[in-house]
């Protein structure tokens, strides 16, 4: 089984917002299905050294040693991994998180945090609800992506539609004339205004991806009073109620995997389009001077290549030769400054970038 510690936006700002004399930056590829967690240890330990051999201030540099062997030490910490290892640290403090995602081994050290791989961890975080709804039963199924799915508990949720109607203050015959296949679908309507209702107590203020899992006329009844913003278009059809959790979450998997697919696709079209009246770029120059000054809504950054180099107070850039990539690059600096004025950063693969860019930005107004 999979451990993880995903970072919430408000952390990745804090991370971004750190600038200190010396960040060290660790990305460790790690194996879960080994019998020991040796191997891990020991490539962290080798990357540890790396990054200590360029920390030329020595109380730093001891501080930051006892910090990794503290965690190098820590054999039960070690039991317990995820696909990648992160660990940020200066010499007053650690930061760890265990990601899903397969991330490339890497060491950087410089004033800043290299979060530009950890970014990918939350642009696709295959994280969702499935709100498996038929007459008979509800239940709210957390899908996650390396942990089993479970059910969640909802205070207030209707067993089903006839526990729902025998509630007091529910009549036994719909308001008025309303009989036969009408009146069953007010029923089945007030029924799911309800499992809505209790809904609120856990998706409220919450973005993360509803699926709904139901069979016709109740899916779209519910659709119709659905509150969710982020309720799916898409949807797992039939009845639920002989569905394992497990399955559940593999159809929802699938349906995520399409849900991105759509959404980087949509945000393609958009800055086509934006690039037409001005407001799209994928020149790097001119992405990092509307970063600096505020002006990126969206940016969409190469997770994979990595441009050495600096970018100025003023966004003007000084690319280093390749190779000397031992600290946080241009891309991350971007990357940086667009979170920082509350900009959208989306890390994605090369072949999702137009013109064979290493960014490309929609711009808040034209320049």
């Amino acid at each position: 089984m999979l451990h993880t510690d995903i970072p919430t936006r408000g952390e990745i700002l804090a991370l971004v917002s750190t600038v200190e004399p010396w960040c060290v930056s660790i990305y460790t590829p790690t194996e879960v299905s080994r019998p020991t967690p040796d191997k891990n240890r020991i490539a962290f330990g080798n990357q540890t050294r790396q990054a200590l051999e360029q920390v030329t201030d020595k109380e730093a540099r001891v501080a930051l040693e006892e910090e990794f062997e503290d965690l190098i030490d820590d054999e039960e910490y070690w039991r317990y991994q995820s696909r990648t290892l992160v660990v940020l640290a200066t010499p007053e403090r650690m930061r760890t998180f265990r990601v899903p995602n397969r991330l490339e081994a890497g060491v950087t050290v410089g004033d800043r945090f290299d979060i530009k791989p950890l970014l990918r961890t939350i642009t696709f975080p295959q994280d969702a609800f499935v709100l498996a709804l038929s007459e008979n039963a509800v239940r709210l199924v957390e899908v996650t992506p390396d942990e089993p799915a479970q059910d969640v508990a909802v205070a207030g949720l209707p067993v089903s539609l006839i526990d729902h109607i025998a509630q007091p203050g529910m009549s036994r015959s719909p308001h008025g004339r309303l009989q036969g296949t009408e009146g069953r679908k007010v029923r089945i309507r007030q029924f799911c205004r309800a499992v809505d209702h209790a809904l609120r107590n856990v998706l409220s203020g919450r973005d993360v991806p509803l699926i709904l899992a139901a069979a016709e006329p109740t899916a779209s009844l519910f659709r119709s009073v659905n509150s969710y913003p982020s309720l799916l278009t898409e949807e797992l059809a039939g009845n639920p109620e002989h569905l394992a959790d497990a399955e559940l979450a593999a159809r929802a998997r699938t349906v995520l995997d399409g849900h991105y697919a759509d959404e980087l696709s949509a945000l393609r079209a958009e800055f086509e389009q934006r690039r037409g009246d001005g407001r799209g770029t994928a020149d790097l120059s001119d992405i990092a001077r509307a970063a600096t000054f505020g002006m990126v809504r969206t940016l969409m950054v190469d997770i994979d290549t990595p441009v050495p180099g600096t970018v100025g107070e003023d966004g003007s850039l000084a690319f280093a030769a390749t190779g000397q990539a031992d600290a946080p690059g241009i891309l991350d600096e971007i990357a940086r400054r667009v979170l920082l004025s509350d900009g959208r950063v989306l890390a994605v693969r090369a072949a999702d970038l137009p013109d064979s860019a290493h960014a490309a930005a929609i711009l808040r107004y034209v320049p």
